[in-house]
């Protein structure tokens, strides 16, 4: 084997030792560099994702929240509407009953009075019909006429 040969052993070394040099050299001036320029890149491109991660992320927090807020005042000016609409239908509901109310007062009163006309001349007539009535009887049963 050539690499156990002590004769060739010394230049071997040199050989090895300039490899090493020169693959040092081109491993620190040329690839390292590039290498740690793509994971500069690279990190800095992962920074930067996560701050926009965190943007947009903040910007949906603000968003919901708006959201949130504008649905709970819609919310709250549909109740709003309800109630004003609930009361107005009340207060017509209750002018309506006062009206029907005040009709049907007047319509009873109407007919009380009428009722009393009504009965005030039956009575009034009453009399007239019992005198009537008496001589009719009292000439049926004497024979005599009236």
């Amino acid at each position: 084997m050539p690499q156990l040969d002590t004769a060739t052993f010394l230049p071997q070394l040199v050989w090895l030792a300039i490899t090493f040099a020169v693959l040092y050299v081109l491993m620190a001036k040329v690839a390292l560099p590039r290498v740690a320029g793509v994971m500069d890149e690279r990190k800095r491109r992962l920074d930067h994702d996560l701050e926009e991660a965190a943007r947009l992320k903040r910007e949906t927090e603000t968003a919901i929240a708006e959201y949130e807020a504008a649905l709970a005042a819609a919310r709250a000016k549909a109740q709003g509407i309800g109630g004003e609409m609930r009361a107005r239908l009340a207060a017509d509901a209750a002018a309506e009953r006062a009206k029907i109310d005040a009709e049907l007062v007047s319509a009873t009163k109407a007919a009380e009075t009428r009722i009393l006309a009504s009965k005030d001349a039956a009575l009034a007539q009453l009399s007239g019909v019992a005198d009537a009535t008496a001589r009719d009887i009292v000439a049926k049963l004497t024979g005599a006429a009236g």
